[in-house]
């Protein structure tokens, strides 16, 4: 595959995952008040999807690297908003917000991490 056509699907996957953190957001800015819910979903639901098909490459599943750089380049890499949720943590720092900081830091990193996990044993389930 020519590296046009691989900068291609990266592209495609990227525009689709940032409409995609986009609607998330937005869908949910209200939900739990100033608390960044959109964030936390996008990068935990994103987390999952990449352990999962990481995983499933790893246990013998044959995923195009067409796909792989669509969804875990692409879709995954502009989906996922690390630098959103650093600035949203530092800012309820700012605001003196500790317990929504602590809420929003733990969760994200142990739910995100949790969810790798879930991915890779899904993938077992499904592909070993």
């Amino acid at each position: 595959m020519n590296n046009f056509i691989q900068l291609l699907y990266i592209g495609v996957g990227g525009f689709c995952g940032a409409i995609s953190r986009w609607l998330v957001s937005k869908s949910t800015s209200n939900w739990l008040g100033a608390f960044p819910l959109g964030t936390l979903l996008v990068n935990t639901s994103g987390s999952l999807i990449l352990g999962f098909i990481m995983y499933s490459v790893a246990y013998g599943k044959n995923i195009s690297p067409e796909s792989r750089n669509f969804i875990a380049v692409g879709f995954i890499g502009a989906f996922t908003t690390m630098s959103t949720f650093s600035y949203e943590t530092v800012r309820l720092l700012e605001l003196k917000d500790y317990t929504l900081f602590s809420i929003n830091f733990l969760s994200n990193i142990i739910l995100c991490l949790a969810a790798i996990v879930v991915g890779r044993y899904l993938a077992m389930a499904l592909f070993e």
